[in-house]
């Protein structure tokens, strides 16, 4: 039955289907086929016997992987990086975008919102290029650390343990604050206007408007977004990290996806990378199903 009202629903939306199927083609062979991918994580995997004709070596890699002195080293890492990111890096677009939508000269509101998106748009390879530079023993950041007296002598900063942690956080604020912003000025644009006004008779001043109409009218979308934020927790940036961590900070910088990174591409152990990739996948998909229950048992909002 339900494939029948497919099939007529297909012959009467043949413009959309055929608009959709780019989206469909893209996600199968890219999200998708690579799935069976997971096989090697079972596996002593070389290109010259291939998938099919490898050594089974079951739950060995996963084993091994938990035992070593590295799972907790680079799980712990994963999660202080990846909290920091949520604790201070998820409320800043809110923050942000409830301050420009106070703003009330459009041209000055224009302004900032092009400045702040910018950083967005720069590739991920010159933003730790130009974090390399500032972060140098003659960078900028650093020479004025020097000068108001944090450091007492030029270091290169990424060299420095305790300083990589702060590098990454606050970068991810610059380049992610104004364009993760969007999605809730777009919001705030669909709230209702009467609510304000009859706020306003009420006596309620901006903030108590803030509080009682604006954030109550963005929740929903806080809440899928906090979803979304939870159930990519482990990646942890690791793109970023590969391109700007050294031998003198993996104690503190070396998470699961540079690991794997390492492990799979560097070493050649595709089977064990393999393994530690289908760790961390499944904790995120544990993760994000968990979180989408509680929050659909608590406010009635979730992902699915």
């Amino acid at each position: 039955m339900r494939w029948i009202e497919l099939k007529r629903d297909i012959r009467m939306n043949k413009g959309l289907y055929v608009l959709i199927l780019p989206i469909v083609l893209f996600l199968f062979i890219f999200n998708y086929l690579p799935m069976g991918g997971i096989v090697l994580a079972f596996e002593r995997f070389t290109p010259k016997n291939g998938v099919f004709f490898s050594e089974w070596v079951g739950l060995k890699h996963f084993i091994s992987f938990f035992t070593s002195v590295y799972f907790v080293r680079v799980l712990k890492n994963t999660l202080i990086l990846s909290m920091l990111s949520l604790i201070i890096g998820f409320p800043m677009p809110i923050i942000f975008a409830l301050m420009l939508n106070e703003v009330e000269q459009d041209w000055f509101r224009k302004c900032i919102q092009v400045v702040s998106y910018m950083p967005n748009f720069i590739s991920t390879v010159v933003i730790c290029g130009i974090i390399i530079d500032f972060v140098a023993t003659k960078g900028l950041i650093t020479q004025l650390l020097v000068k108001i007296g944090v450091l007492d002598e030029a270091k290169n900063l990424l060299t420095i343990s305790p300083y990589f942690r702060p590098i990454m956080v606050l970068s991810d604020l610059w380049q992610g604050t104004g364009f993760g912003s969007i999605l809730y000025l777009a919001t705030l644009s669909g709230i209702n206007q009467e609510l304000y006004e009859a706020a306003t008779i009420d006596g309620a001043n901006r903030w108590k408007q803030a509080w009682h109409v604006t954030l109550p009218g963005i929740a929903p979308t806080i809440t899928i977004m906090l979803i979304m934020r939870i159930g990519s927790l482990l990646a942890a940036n690791s793109d970023k990290i590969l391109l700007l961590y050294t031998p003198l900070t993996y104690e503190v910088a070396d998470v699961i996806g540079t690991f794997v990174y390492r492990k799979g591409l560097i070493e050649q152990d595709y089977g064990y990378s393999a393994a530690v990739g289908l760790f961390n996948s499944v904790i995120g998909m544990i993760l994000l199903v968990v979180s989408n229950g509680v929050s659909r048992k608590i406010g009635d909002t979730s992902l699915f």
